[in-house]
């Protein structure tokens, strides 16, 4: 997080892969920083792990075990019609809540594939409360599992058609004889190109026009299928190709013509969830120009670019640690797993309620272009309901008689030790980024480390982590 009184420090890495040196090893610091940003957090174990492999193998390992996750085996309900719930009210709220719940599980649990994925739900935008049918939103999820590192083409294809955004941009209402533009118009502005970029309101007209037909179903919930009928079959000018096209035509001239915009907004885009929010011209042409090439000379598969970026010297660069603003969603689920404290489906609802409330709404960012991160998390109201997130996850612990993790954590990170400011900056900087300003900010924290235990306990070696207060005193601190 940059502060408003702290140097905003240019990023000038390259794409050259990362090579540790006395200068710049590969350490603890860089393992986090790249744990933090794949995925959602590593514990000491992971972290531990990591350290006698080179960054790239590291890197490799993370890429390819996440490109290789099957999506989620589809549940019952999962394409289910309105007429095949015994009680739709009851049971499609229901099942809501057991994707939310699979959803987070799979943030927690599948490293890079939980990352991206939700990267790609805050990219291709729906909203529950306008699909409604959980199946629908299933479906969603089980694609952007099935493509979150495939081919950016194939995703742009496939994600078009189903039902569920079919009916969050109007495609279902876009017909031969009542064109609707709305989803053409996104298909440009916000899935593949940037806003203005690449495109006329002409192209976003035959566009539409190219989209229509995908109008049927045989009842509420069922899969949306194309039919002829209220397909417009006369001759369409898209990017100056004209034809009699059809929905895979728009793909296929889209990603012809305009590959190089494709290429160029959708790497600044991964470039700021992954990396940074500032692009100054210098990291435009040595990062994101070389990003983009590799992208259109790979036809656009993602595995390539994230390496190519996730191993270099830009991504593990120090001026890279620090700079993104967590979401409600980073912020809690990084402390989970970093913490590894315990984490149980009985807590997920509170956690989701708790994170909705500042304002990270899981299936329902605020409009079609996604949540906006970065410093748009941070308000007077939201700055509270933050920590109140991360209070209420310690809180519920300590009452659920879990009090014994908070030691278990003091202690592997200090060896067990008994000096309570040497304990409090091993904690401090385990759960932050950069260490605090000045030795007066952990002389602040070390007083809240302290509690109300008597200062002789500490100084005659009386107190150490197994003192009945410790479990208390780690939880403020923590807090």
């Amino acid at each position: 997080m940059i502060y408003s009184n702290a140097p905003v420090i240019c990023n000038n890495g390259t794409l050259t892969p990362f090579t540790p040196t006395s200068q710049d090893p590969w350490n603890e610091t860089k393992i986090k920083h790249a744990f933090r940003r794949l995925s959602f957090g590593g514990n000491q174990a992971a972290i531990d792990a990591a350290l006698p492999i080179t960054p790239l193998i590291f890197i490799d390992q993370l890429v390819d075990v996440a490109a290789g996750l099957p999506a989620n085996p589809a549940p019952a309900w999962g394409y289910y019609s309105v007429s095949d719930f015994n009680n739709y009210s009851a049971e499609n709220g229901q099942y809501f809540t057991e994707l939310r719940t699979q959803t987070v599980n799979d943030f927690l649990d599948e490293g890079l594939r939980g990352r991206i994925s939700f990267f790609w739900m805050n990219h291709f935008v729906i909203q529950q409360q306008i699909v409604g049918h959980t199946p629908h939103l299933f479906q969603y999820y089980n694609l952007i599992q099935t493509h979150a590192l495939g081919n950016f083409k194939e995703f742009v294809r496939a994600i078009g058609t189903t039902s569920g955004m079919l009916l969050y941009l109007n495609g279902f209402e876009n017909t031969n004889t009542a064109p609707n533009e709305n989803y053409a118009r996104e298909l440009y502005e916000l899935f593949t190109m940037g806003e203005g970029s690449g495109y006329t309101q002409a192209d976003i007209v035959n566009t539409a026009r190219a989209l229509t037909g995908y109008n049927h179903r045989s009842e509420p919930g069922a899969q949306i299928y194309f039919d002829n009928s209220t397909f417009d079959d006369q001759t369409k000018d898209i990017f100056g190709q004209q034809g009699n096209w059809g929905y895979d035509d728009v793909i296929d001239i889209l990603f012809q013509e305009r590959g190089n915009e494709i290429a160029q907004f959708i790497c600044k885009k991964l470039y700021r969830y992954f990396v940074g929010p500032e692009i100054t011209p210098q990291i435009e042409a040595d990062v994101i120009g070389p990003l983009a090439q590799i992208f259109v000379t790979s036809n656009f598969e993602l595995v390539p670019v994230l390496k190519l970026l996730f191993k270099s010297e830009h991504f593990f660069n120090e001026n890279s640690i620090g700079t993104i603003i967590k979401s409600p969603f980073d912020s809690v689920l990084n402390f989970i797993n970093e913490s590894d404290f315990l984490y149980e489906n009985g807590f997920c609802d509170s956690l989701i309620y708790h994170c909705k409330m500042v304002s990270q709404d899981l299936f329902n960012p605020p409009d079609v272009a996604g949540w906006q991160r970065d410093e748009t998390w941070i308000s007077t109201s939201t700055i509270i309901g933050r920590w109140k997130l991360l209070e209420a996850y310690i809180n519920y612990l300590y009452a659920h008689n879990h009090q014994g993790s908070f030691v278990n954590l003091a202690k592997a990170l200090t060896n067990n030790s008994n000096d309570p400011a040497y304990i409090t900056m091993a904690i401090v900087d385990f759960f932050n980024a950069r260490p605090l300003y000045s030795t007066i900010d952990y002389d602040i924290a070390t007083v809240i480390f302290k509690a109300d235990v008597p200062q002789n306990h500490y100084d005659n070696g009386i107190w150490n982590l197994d003192a009945a207060s410790a479990p208390h005193q780690v939880s403020l601190l923590l807090k």
